[in-house]
């Protein structure tokens, strides 16, 4: 069978922010696009949805409607549109499962380069394994526009399923990866250490020489894809939405690891850092 790419629909211009991004996805992927849209359980009604039939009603449409608009932006593609029943941070993670990636709409906030993934988006990102891109709405109307920037890739370990993503994205839209490899002097700096040039030299050419070494068999798989391998001492979070930003990246890939607790999935410091404050798409992509 083949895998869609899924978008989480709601009507908001965020979400057709990231349906625009996933049509774009699937025609360079050339898989078919999939719209969900989730309507809350029968004999559920929320108190925003005094009028239930109309409000159901309405969020028919929605997905019908957008479908439709993707279909004449991009002849050619395969749109499904459909509801489900359930909620969101439930109903979402089980769409993903079955689809190549999934896809939803990012919030802004006051400040510059600031962005907000709401709870349901955090629950549906920790359980799940499939790569979740958050997309955030452009400031006018709701068609994001087509960075022709490089993939960044904030890199920490080299996991083979961050790296294969990030080359393949790369690939696809026939642009550079460019990789951050943020790093931090050993914790003894901070208790009163005097500055010791040859050490942060020493340090310096370790972590360049780690991050080559482990991106060096990626580059053999890819030989068309130009990669710059940026290591440096700072704050990952920091580094990503620099590059980001100067660079007008297409797509900013983080990792997550995955970890198991009764208290379900975790979404991390880095990653949660990274949605907040980098405009661009960011893809998070799961990996052991």
């Amino acid at each position: 069978m083949v895998r869609a790419v899924t978008v989480g629909l709601d009507g908001s211009r965020e979400s057709l922010a990231a349906a625009e991004w996933g049509a774009r996805e699937a025609e360079l992927r050339k898989v078919p696009l999939r719209l969900v849209n989730v309507w809350p359980p029968d004999g559920v009604v929320p108190q925003s949805m005094a009028d239930r039939a109309g409000q159901r009603h309405w969020a028919e449409r929605v997905p019908r409607h957008a479908a439709e608009e993707l279909r004449g932006r991009h002849p050619g593609l395969d749109v499904a549109a459909d509801q489900l029943v359930g909620w969101p941070r439930e109903v979402l993670p089980e769409a993903a499962a079955a689809a190549e990636l999934l896809v939803l709409g990012s919030r802004g906030l006051s400040g510059v380069g600031r962005f907000l993934v709401g709870a349901v988006g955090q629950a549906v990102l920790a359980q799940t394994d499939r790569p979740v891109v958050f997309v955030r709405a452009p400031e006018h109307g709701h068609v994001p526009p087509d960075a022709r920037g490089p993939v960044v890739l904030g890199l920490d370990t080299a996991a083979d399923a961050l790296l294969e993503f990030a080359f393949e994205e790369a690939r696809r839209r026939g642009t550079g990866l460019w990789i951050v490899h943020a790093w931090r002097l050993p914790p003894y700096f901070g208790y009163g250490m005097p500055p010791d040039s040859s050490l942060n030299a020493d340090l310096t050419a370790s972590e360049a020489a780690k991050l080559e070494d482990g991106v060096r068999p990626w580059r053999k798989t890819y030989p068309g894809v130009e990669v710059t391998e940026d290591s440096k001492r700072g704050q990952t979070v920091d580094l990503l939405a620099d590059v980001a930003h100067d660079q007008d990246a297409a797509l900013v890939v983080v990792g997550r690891r995955i970890r198991r607790s009764s208290l379900g999935g975790r979404v991390g410091a880095v990653t949660y850092g990274v949605l907040h404050h980098v405009a661009a798409p960011v893809a998070v992509v799961s990996h052991a």
